[in-house]
This record gives C-alpha cells, sequence and structure tokens, in this order.
C-alpha cells in the first residue's frame, strides 16, 4: 500500500502551496515522518525540507430511528504538511 493517499485541494493549502512552497497529503495513518519524506521524493522528484503531520480521530454521530440508535463513524485521517527546500515546486493538478 503506497504511503500518499491523495493531495489536499482547498482555498488554504492551495494558497500556501502558491506563496509558501507548502504542500499537504493526506498518508497512511502507520506512516512516520521519515516513510512520509521518501514518498514524497520518490514520487515527485522533489527534495523535502520538513514534514509535520496531524492525526484527525473519527468523528462518531448516533440517530434515533424506528429500530433503535444507531452509531456509526468516519474514519481516522492523517494529514503530513510538506515543507519543500527553497526552489522546488510540486505539479498537484499534473497527476
Amino acid at each position: 500500500m503506497s504511503v500518499i493517499i491523495k493531495p489536499v485541494i482547498t482555498e488554504k493549502a492551495t494558497s500556501q502551496a502558491d506563496f509558501a512552497g507548502v504542500y499537504t497529503f493526506l498518508v497512511d495513518t502507520k506512516a512516520n515522518k521519515i516513510q512520509i519524506k521518501q514518498a514524497v521524493e520518490a514520487a515527485y522528484g522533489v527534495k523535502v525540507a520538513d514534514v509535520r503531520t496531524m492525526i484527525y480521530a473519527p468523528k462518531v454521530s448516533a440517530k434515533y430511528t424506528k429500530k433503535g440508535l444507531q452509531v456509526g463513524k468516519t474514519n481516522k485521517l492523517k494529514k503530513a504538511i510538506i515543507q519543500l527546500v527553497e526552489g522546488e515546486t510540486i505539479d498537484v493538478f499534473a497527476n
């Protein structure tokens, strides 16, 4: 399984990529910073200066129905914020 799941395409992530050279990716929850750095360098052919990660807990929702209480939850997510070396860029929209 690949470490990088997909890039995050939001208004904030796109503006950070344009102005600061910072890119955001959804990654495997079990991947560490070294694995994420190696995966980004191999996939995009760039030099990574810094990796920061965030883990989002699953969100639980419950509703009452005729059959009783139905409980569900979303998946746990991990985001990686990648800072590239000065002058490097990633074309996220090419793939």
